[in-house]
């Protein structure tokens, strides 16, 4: 089994090269936002604490994350591999992941770290905010937020694999094939 984690900031390019993934691969993205989205609209209260925590430009708590990846691993055995998306955002998450695969004996093979500057990133995440109608993207104080929110608690991750000989870095600027060349050129050396 084929598991990644597809690292970079918010607006970086992980969902565009997870679905070259996903096409190439066979591989099933775990994409923690769209799991968030998705309990958020189905109304549930889960769904509710996180848009409110999301909306703010705040993480949901690790055990709600880490259940609910648990609970689409479970669901989907005969996978080739996963791609996780957004996920881990903090060290802590990473242990708790690493813990998790290691108990469903599924380890993850690498880090692959999209790596964009802020500005570039804020620009992004504008017009990507126009489309979606994704409030965390239409607001730039809510985007520096969560820029800022990344580079705090969530480029220390990098470390944790880096430390484990998994970490890879991709230029996440460039056009979608030329990332996506650099993204495959690693995976064929995993």
């Amino acid at each position: 089994m084929l598991n990644l984690v597809l690292f970079g900031p918010p607006g970086a390019g992980k969902g565009t090269q997870s679905q070259k993934l996903i096409e190439k691969y066979g591989l099933m993205q775990l994409s923690t936002g769209d799991m968030l989205r998705s309990e958020i609209a189905q109304g549930t209260a889960l769904g509710l604490e996180a848009k409110k925590l999301m909306d703010e430009g705040k993480l949901v708590p690790d055990a709600v994350v880490i259940g609910m990846i648990s609970n689409k691993l479970d669901a989907n055995k005969d996978a080739v591999g996963f791609i996780f998306d957004g996920f881990p955002r903090t060290v802590a998450q990473a242990e708790a992941l690493d813990e998790l695969l290691k108990s469903k004996n599924e380890p993850i093979a690498g880090m692959i770290a999209l790596e964009v500057g802020d500005e570039e990133l804020e620009h992004r995440l504008l017009l990507r905010g126009k489309d979606s109608g994704r409030a965390d993207d239409a607001n730039p104080e809510v985007i520096r937020k969560r820029i800022k929110e990344y580079n705090d608690k969530t480029a220390p991750v990098a470390d944790f694999y880096k430390n484990q000989n998994k970490f890879y870095r991709v230029n996440g600027i460039g056009s979608k094939e030329d990332i996506f060349g650099s993204v495959n050129a690693i995976i064929e050396k995993l």
